[in-house]
């Protein structure tokens, strides 16, 4: 089951790369249209919730430790983040629709929080390849190898 943890952790954090390129796809289609950002869109609402859930259920079948399943759900709740982050955005267009200073300050967040489902994919796919490398019985606390564990107090 780690093995597929794993597999499904790299599966996310190369969903989340694909994301990346839609989204350029999208930025550079000329003369942008409605449909420019579809599969920016569709497979970001679609593909990588569905990676982190399937995930997150072979992370807690691994025996993972909690903290290192919590971990694996993080890039769905940063997915909805993306999407709040558009509504308000959006919200704050003019009248006309068009994008307001504030408006473009909020979007600009999109950005940043994608690099931040990034981030957070890559070190899942880290800490469950050290989870996979651990022998079966042990508890690794969701470190990597090499990294300090937790100091009971």
């Amino acid at each position: 089951m780690r093995k597929l943890y794993v597999a499904l952790a790299g599966l996310l954090l190369a969903s989340v790369v694909v994301q990346f390129y839609f989204a350029a796809v999208g930025a550079f289609d000329r003369p942008m249209e409605e449909g420019s950002f579809a599969l920016h869109d569709t497979f970001g609402m679609m593909v990588i919730p569905v990676l982190s859930l399937l995930a997150t259920v072979a992370a807690a079948l691994a025996k993972a430790p909690g903290r290192l399943i919590g971990l694996t759900l993080l890039p769905l709740g940063l997915v909805v983040v993306q999407a709040l982050i558009v509504v308000l955005g959006r919200a704050l267009n003019d009248d006309t629709g068009y994008t307001t200073t504030a408006s473009l300050a909020v979007l600009g967040l999109h950005a940043i929080n994608g690099l931040a489902v990034m981030g957070s994919a890559g070190l899942v796919l880290r800490r469950a390849r050290a989870l996979a490398a651990a022998p079966a019985g042990a508890a690794s606390g969701g470190t990597a190898p090499g990294e300090p564990a937790a100091r009971a107090s």
